[in-house]
């Protein structure tokens, strides 16, 4: 049996971290039709790709990156991401609002340290209450919400999130070292803690790196 731990390197407000979820999601599903004794432990670790946002405010998402990127470039990577994202099961969609990602990262640490697939189910909920229902996830009922569908307990959240700055040494700390780690872009994969992989790859690009690992008995 073999037991593939995976650090990812994500942001919440980055679709490409989405497509990188859900190709991830496929690759376990498909090594565990052929190794069902495998054990996957995956762990999200935070970024910011844009930290100089205020917390608390939330702008356009549409007037955002159309002024980040041009009217036509935005609409050139929307159209991409609509295909893609069908693919995978997503339905990317691009109104709503956006800005500092630091609270649902918080959210994201709480739900990984109470433990279980609290962590997965709330980084899941998020990217689908950005991406395809276009909430703000920069607003603490939203960040609520999604916590306690993830299972998160509400006096957890309303301790740690909302009365308090928990969660945010570690966050800060997590988000210095993949930086001192050179990461620079996201998502960004790591796993045994040997092999690394920027970008959303595909299920076989993770496939390939498990039977490698397997072979060796690592």
């Amino acid at each position: 049996m073999t037991n593939f731990d995976i650090s990812v390197v994500s942001d919440t407000v980055c679709p490409w971290c989405y497509v990188g979820y859900r190709q991830l999601e496929q690759a376990q599903k498909l090594w565990r039709q052929r190794h069902p004794a495998d054990t996957f432990s995956v762990r999200y670790l935070p970024y910011q790709l844009n930290p100089e946002a205020p917390r608390g405010v939330s702008v356009d998402k549409q007037d955002f990156y159309a002024a980040r990127f041009g009217a036509q470039r935005f609409a050139m990577m929307n159209q991409r991401l609509g295909l893609v994202g069908a693919s995978l099961g997503i339905d990317f969609k691009f109104g709503g609002r956006t800005g500092n990602t630091f609270d649902s990262h918080r959210v994201i640490h709480l739900a990984q340290r109470l433990g279980g697939d609290m962590g997965l189910r709330t980084v899941e909920g998020l990217f689908e209450a950005y991406f395809e229902k276009e909430r703000d996830i920069t607003d603490l009922e939203v960040l609520r919400q999604v916590a306690l569908a993830g299972g998160v307990p509400e006096e957890e959240f309303q301790k740690s999130i909302v009365e308090s700055n928990g969660e945010s040494a570690q966050v800060e700390k997590a988000i210095m070292e993949a930086r001192r780690q050179g990461v620079s872009g996201v998502p960004d994969f790591t796993i045994q803690d040997r092999y690394r992989l920027g970008g959303a790859q595909s299920a076989e690009e993770f496939i390939e790196i498990f039977e490698k690992i397997k072979a060796l008995g690592d």
